[in-house]
């Protein structure tokens, strides 16, 4: 695999998925809500960006993994599902839940959409207030 062998792998591990936004805080507040996560770092606009600059990140009270908000004032939301000429989604999450009406219901009162197209009967694709999209599914939480 063009590994050198003589080489030590150092330890790694990933802290967090990051998603971009052109208001990182709404997005993170939206997320933080419908997770039951807290923000653990949040940090303000950068000298001489717009006041929607920023980074937050979000984690589980468990502990593991994160999930992060940037602020990018380029950001197009993707297309679901995208054609050849639009916007691609790089990343989509996947979102277990307890019973799958109740959790669309409860992230559509936070603010997510109904994705227009819906490939699957036991999966249900959201659009968060941001435009990415991510799945809910019946599975353990």
């Amino acid at each position: 695999m063009g590994q050198d062998v003589n080489v030590t792998k150092p330890r790694t591990r990933i802290s967090a998925a990051v998603l971009d936004s052109r208001d990182p805080r709404s997005l993170a507040d939206f997320y933080e809500r419908l997770l039951g996560w807290m923000v653990v770092v949040s940090e303000p606009a950068r000298a001489g960006e717009s006041a929607a600059d920023g980074w937050v990140m979000l984690r589980s009270p468990e502990g593991g993994t994160g999930l992060s908000f940037q602020y990018d004032a380029n950001y197009v939301a993707p297309a679901w599902p995208a054609g050849p000429a639009d916007q691609q989604m790089m990343v989509h999450l996947d979102i277990a839940v307890e019973n799958l009406d109740k959790g669309v219901t409860f992230a559509r009162d936070l603010g997510a959409s109904l994705a227009a197209h819906q490939p699957q009967d036991d999966v249900r694709v959201m659009l968060d207030p941001a435009g990415h999209p991510f799945c809910l599914f019946v599975g353990p939480v």
